[in-house]
């Protein structure tokens, strides 16, 4: 998801011209990535698994697994989004049928004292506090929601809670108003919010089947993937912390945005809708670290 924050990026400095910014990074970045594309990604045999939730409880999601974030909807959510995130609540985050279903409803929650004025509700759960990681291989398996103004992702952030600083690193963005798409992203202090560096593959079906969402992270790099094929990779660079915060912990994110940015009009007449998560799973190699 990108993020608001009033830090500066590097292109946007007096003495580094935006648009040679873009140009040298787009030559250097697609370079890195077109020698990914097409090459398998799957867990490396000596990881194990360290962190999984299957949905195997009905109800609400695991508390000890997941909090629900709602710390921004008195002021209203980054990136002009217009739903407002709520508290535990079965109409919008739910565990039926081995499944987490995220759903969005077209409500306005006016009786709550966190209500900004939003005409959607929606979910956010984070691991924030309960579970980070430092390197490792992610694998989300889920199911988009179709119609326009959805923004479903997932996707990770520095623990440490300095954005872009901390860095970012999107698994998997969806936009309805594009819905045969997914996209990856790394944001960091060099290069966030519109001069992240991201890729997308085309994927016919997001919106009617379940597939598997990749993130394989090393000392070296970030490869992003879908059904064991890669499609984008950031490797380490050599501009410090600037451009490879990555050598510390990332919490996890899934959540329903609604409008927004990237998620545009919202038409009415797909509510409710809803992002389905099948597993999530988090496996790591000897050198990894979790807390």
């Amino acid at each position: 998801m990108i993020t608001e924050s009033p830090e500066m990026s590097l292109s946007s400095l007096p003495f580094f011209p935006a648009r040679l910014f873009r140009t040298l990074w787009a030559a250097f970045f697609c370079s890195w990535t077109m020698g990914v594309v097409a090459q398998p990604l799957q867990v490396p045999p000596q990881y194990r698994l360290v962190w999984a939730d299957e949905f195997q409880t009905p109800g609400l999601p695991d508390p000890a697994k997941w909090h629900h974030d709602t710390v921004r909807n008195k002021e209203g959510w980054y990136n002009n989004e217009m739903q407002y995130y709520s508290a535990p609540r079965l109409a919008n985050a739910e565990v039926k049928d081995g499944r987490l279903i995220l759903r969005a409803q077209k409500e306005s929650m006016s009786s709550a004292p966190d209500w900004g004025g939003q005409r959607y509700t929606s979910a956010r759960l984070i691991t924030r506090g309960l579970a980070d990681w430092t390197y490792g291989f992610f694998e989300i398996s889920a199911k988009m929601p179709c119609g326009k103004g959805t923004w479903p992702a997932i996707w990770t952030l520095g623990a440490a809670g300095r954005w872009p600083d901390d860095g970012e690193l999107d698994i998997m963005e969806h936009m309805g108003r594009d819905p045969e798409r997914v996209s990856s992203a790394v944001h960091v202090a060099m290069g966030h919010a519109g001069q992240a560096f991201s890729g997308s593959v085309a994927l016919p079906d997001a919106c009617q089947k379940f597939h598997r969402y990749q993130m394989h992270w090393t000392p070296d790099g970030v490869t992003f993937g879908v059904d064991g094929q890669a499609h984008m990779r950031y490797p380490k660079t050599d501009a410090g912390r600037r451009g490879w915060p990555f050598d510390a912990p990332q919490f996890l994110i899934l959540n329903l945005a609604i409008g927004g940015d990237l998620g545009g009009p919202v038409d009415d007449s797909i509510f409710p809708v809803a992002m389905e998560v099948d597993y999530v799973r988090v496996y790591q190699g000897p050198a990894s670290g979790r807390r």
